[in-house]
């Protein structure tokens, strides 16, 4: 990481910490001095150096306020919040588990819902704040075995467009970052294996995030889409 990137006095809250994009965000935002609230459902509390680690199951509205108010309770003021959890399950619509289909819009959709409501509140007190959404080139693109994960990603494309509307004139940038097939512990689950070698490293996702939160005042980014090399995968 470059030396002259730093969010000192910044504190970021991600979800989805413990593993994946998420993780290497953590370790990258820690890496350049920003205070870290971290939750996933494997996380217990626990609070080291600038970083206080809580559960979260961001399907469950009480697990989601309880995680917010910790957060702001131990750091005052949360600057950024990055929604990076996940759930994905592949297979053709009409092969596909209805329960499947429910947890990945519970996860991917109804997670990201609530995080933004009671963060984003939070944020139009401050008068400031970030919020990034984690979508996917699922979320833009029809791309067959996606069913399921496409439509609660479509469904985060249209949340945010719908909070930068709400939310531009009160001072907060809500950004989509959507990314083609990133080789991370995402895939870990999924059968068949994809071939990861040409996605994007996990660590390449991370350093896109340090610069959107660090990114010149005077300007708002929507949206970014980052792609592997050789296209879609």
């Amino acid at each position: 990481m470059e030396n002259r990137v730093s969010l000192k006095g910044k504190t970021v809250a991600i979800t989805g910490s413990s593993r994946g994009i998420g993780k290497a965000i953590a370790d990258a935002i820690h890496q350049v001095g920003g205070n870290l609230v971290l939750g996933s459902r494997s996380n217990v509390k626990q609070l080291e150096e600038n970083v206080l680690q809580l559960p979260l199951d961001v399907t469950d509205e009480e697990s989601v306020k309880g995680f917010f108010e910790e957060a702001v309770r131990h750091f005052g003021t949360i600057d950024v919040l990055i929604n990076s959890a996940g759930f994905g399950v592949f297979d053709s619509v009409i092969d596909s588990r209805t329960e499947d289909f429910d947890r990945m819009i519970k996860v991917n959709l109804r997670g990201t819902y609530l995080t933004c409501k009671y963060f984003g509140k939070h944020m139009v007190e401050n008068g400031e704040g970030h919020i990034l959404n984690l979508s996917s080139i699922a979320g833009t693109t029809a791309l067959q075995g996606c069913g399921g994960y496409s439509a609660s990603k479509f469904g985060v494309m249209g949340l945010t467009k719908v909070l930068q509307t709400e939310l531009r004139h009160r001072g907060i940038q809500v950004t989509s970052v959507v990314p083609g097939s990133v080789s991370s512990t995402f895939w870990d689950e999924i059968e068949p294996k994809p071939e990861v070698s040409n996605m994007i490293p996990v660590e390449s996702i991370a350093r896109h995030f340090i610069y959107l939160i660090n990114q010149p005042k005077g300007a708002f980014v929507d949206e970014i889409t980052i792609m592997p090399p050789l296209g879609i995968l």
